[in-house]
């Protein structure tokens, strides 16, 4: 799992960059709404915010399942969302109970990682 786990990671570290230079350079000039910006804002903010934890998720995955889990959690969180927000901030396209569905995700994502860590397991050793 820790490829799957790294791959995603770093999906989400170049789709990060990416949107914040659509919502920089593509949308700024076209949507002056404020609200608008500042609802792309946030979710660029909680898409930068979660790509580490992908990538904790990736060097953690050894530890079990609850790491795992987290990393499910995390990547559904990141899609739904950040997904629903800029839906909503970039093209008006309404999505409810998509970004709050998607903010429990992230919160679980970090309740099932705090899991893992209370529960400690090691990694089995390598021969």
């Amino acid at each position: 799992m820790e490829r799957v786990w790294l791959i995603l990671g770093s999906a989400a570290g170049l789709s990060a960059v990416a949107a914040a230079a659509v919502i920089a350079h593509a949308w700024a000039p076209v949507r002056p709404d404020p609200q608008a910006m500042q609802q792309a804002q946030s979710a660029l903010l909680m898409h930068v915010l979660h790509t580490p934890a992908l990538l904790a998720v990736a060097w953690l995955s050894a530890r079990g399942r609850l790491v795992n889990f987290a990393g499910i959690a995390f990547a559904a969180g990141l899609l739904l969302f950040c997904g629903a927000v800029y839906a909503q901030a970039g093209w008006s396209l309404r999505l409810p109970h998509v970004a709050p569905l998607g903010g429990l995700c992230l919160m679980a994502g970090w309740l099932l990682l705090g899991l893992a860590g209370v529960a400690g397991r090691r990694p089995a050793k390598k021969r």
